[in-house]
């Protein structure tokens, strides 16, 4: 619906969502949420199929979307670790491999990913949700907050920067359910009573991923994230966009994540 136009700029693929549900057979010494829960059952097999991904993660729970043509190689990668379903008409029905064989790919002989670089703005971040039916009561500071506040960085174009502070702001609204995720700064020009956050209140920390727009096209970007964060049993909500990646981890665990990435990339060179 939306009117063609020059600034517009939409991607080639229809992508499909996955939602993992977890079955409760977690092992209890498993604490970690987010991308890191599910790196090495889905994230990492579909890496090494070369399945490219985008991860967005959400105050409720984490979706991957992968695009429509790479179904088949989806399916049959996970399908010995997981029971799959497919939407019909509401009701979820089981899917086998048998059911798109048409076009699945061998797996293909790895090749060395390429090592984006990683920044860690000194931004603090919060994760929150908002009951549905008090989103009016936001909504003026919401539009503001999206379309107003912030003009886009100058130095876009250049690269890397050296960024104390990055401005991120990410909305989503899934079957009904609203996510936000927001600098600390920004939380406080919203009616506090309204923003849901987790039991502790903890606040979060930003790693971005990319010194140059990403694309869509390059495979086990968030995997080289995920695994050794889930290897760490660290916590890390993780949003994709076209330009850049970004993982957000407790703050009081910020200085291993660093060190974790760090050697990520000396281990690559």
């Amino acid at each position: 619906e939306l009117p063609p136009s020059e600034f517009m700029q939409v991607a080639d693929s229809t992508w499909l969502v996955l939602s993992v549900v977890s079955n409760g057979r977690a092992p209890a010494g498993c604490q970690a949420t987010g991308v890191t829960k599910i790196a090495r059952s889905v994230i990492a097999p579909l890496a090494e199929h070369h399945v490219s991904v985008l991860m967005l993660s959400t105050y409720q729970t984490d979706f991957i979307l992968v695009r429509e043509r790479d179904l088949p190689v989806v399916i049959h990668t996970l399908a010995g670790e997981f029971d799959i379903y497919k939407e019909e008409g509401g009701e979820c029905v089981p899917v086998t491999c048998d059911d798109v064989t048409n076009g699945f790919l061998k797996p293909k002989a790895a090749a060395s990913p390429t090592l984006h670089p990683v920044q860690s703005p000194q931004t603090r971040f919060c994760v929150l949700t908002v009951a549905p039916d008090t989103l009016p009561a936001i909504a003026t500071v919401l539009i503001d907050v999206l379309f107003y506040s912030h003009s886009p960085p100058r130095e876009a174009d250049t690269g890397i920067q050296d960024l104390d502070s990055i401005t991120f702001f990410a909305f989503s609204l899934i079957e009904g359910y609203i996510s936000i995720v927001m600098d600390a700064e920004t939380q406080k020009r919203f009616p506090s009573d309204l923003l849901l956050t987790s039991s502790t209140g903890e606040l979060w920390r930003m790693v971005r991923i990319g010194g140059q727009p990403l694309g869509f096209d390059e495979c086990g970007i968030v995997a080289q994230i995920a695994e050794p964060l889930a290897a760490a049993d660290i916590s890390a909500y993780y949003i994709s966009t076209f330009n850049f990646d970004h993982a957000l981890v407790p703050e009081d665990g910020i200085a291993e994540v660093i060190q974790l990435l760090q050697q990520r990339q000396e281990g690559g060179r």
